[in-house]
C-alpha cells in the first residue's frame, strides 16, 4: 500500500511538471519571449546579416531622393572591384532610369525599396502586393534583371509585410552596420563607424545621397580590405534555402 500511495505521488508530481512546463510554453509564445527562451526567432524577422565563418561583407545604399553622387560612388567601387546592392524605390527608378540601367551594368545587384516609400506596416495585403510588385516590374523592365530583394522603408516591418514579401519571392533585407550617413556625418565620423562595427556577414547600410558617403567609401574598403574582408552582393552572402533566423536577425544555415 505504501508503495502504490508513494508510486501515485511520484506520477502526480511528473503530471504537475509537465502541466506546469506546458503552461509555461504557452505564455511564452503568446508574449512572444520564447524567442530568446529557445535562442531562434518567433516572429517574422527580416535578414540583418549572415552568421558565417567566411569574412565577407555586404555593401548596400538606398536610393531614393536623388543622383548627386551616384556616379562618384560607382567610380569608386568600379577602381576597387567591389560589387555591392542598390535597393530603389519605384518613384526614383522612373525619374532616374539611366542611373538604373548604369548600376545594373557596372555589375551591381538592384532590389526593391517600394514603390512609394511609405510606412508599410500600416498597410493592407493588398497595399503591400501593389508596392512591391509595381516597383519590381519597373525595375526588371528596365534593367531587365529579375529583382529578389526587398529593403522595408524607415527599416520598418511587421509579420504580414514579411509573409507578403515572402510569398511574392522576396528575401527581406535590413542592415547590422548602419552609418548614419543620412545624418550627414563627416567622413571620418562615417568611417569610424562602420569599421568598428563590421563583421563576418555583415550589411552595411549607405544611402546613395549621403552627403559625406562617397568620401568615407574609399577609406572604409580600404580598412575592410586589411582586415581581410571581400565584398559580395547581398544576393551572393545570404542563404537562400535551409536557413533558420537567429532572435537577433541573424540568418543561420541549418546544420
Amino acid at each position: 500500500m505504501y508503495l502504490f500511495t508513494l508510486s501515485r505521488k511520484k506520477i502526480f508530481r511528473g503530471t504537475l511538471v509537465i502541466v506546469m512546463f506546458a503552461l509555461i510554453i504557452v505564455s511564452l509564445m503568446q508574449t512572444g519571449a520564447q524567442s530568446v527562451f529557445f535562442g531562434y526567432a518567433s516572429k517574422e524577422l527580416p535578414i540583418y546579416y549572415v552568421k558565417t565563418e567566411e569574412r565577407k561583407i555586404a555593401i548596400s545604399f538606398d536610393c531614393a531622393w536623388g543622383v548627386d553622387y551616384t556616379d562618384k560612388l560607382l567610380s569608386i567601387m568600379e577602381s576597387e572591384d567591389v560589387k555591392c546592392t542598390f535597393f530603389t524605390v519605384e518613384f526614383w527608378a522612373k525619374k532616374y532610369p539611366e542611373y538604373l540601367k548604369k548600376i545594373a551594368e557596372h555589375g551591381h545587384e538592384i532590389g526593391t525599396h517600394s514603390a512609394t516609400h511609405p510606412h508599410m506596416s500600416k498597410l493592407s495585403s493588398d497595399a503591400m502586393i501593389k508596392e512591391l510588385t509595381t516597383s519590381k516590374d519597373v525595375i526588371e523592365e528596365i534593367t531587365g534583371k529579375t529583382v529578389k530583394l526587398f529593403r522595408p522603408p524607415y527599416g520598418e516591418y511587421n509579420d504580414l509585410l514579411i509573409q507578403t514579401a515572402t510569398k511574392l519571392g522576396l528575401y527581406v533585407i535590413q542592415w547590422d552596420v548602419d552609418s548614419l550617413d543620412w545624418k550627414n556625418l563627416s567622413a571620418t565620423e562615417i568611417t569610424d563607424r562602420v569599421l568598428s562595427r563590421v563583421k563576418s556577414g555583415s550589411i552595411v547600410l549607405f544611402h546613395n545621397q549621403g552627403l559625406n558617403t562617397a568620401k568615407a567609401l574609399p577609406s572604409i574598403i580600404k580598412g575592410l580590405k586589411n582586415k581581410g574582408y571581400t565584398f559580395v552582393p547581398i544576393g551572393e552572402l545570404i542563404y537562400k534555402d535551409n536557413f533558420k533566423m537567429g532572435v537577433d536577425g541573424a540568418q543561420i544555415k541549418n546544420s
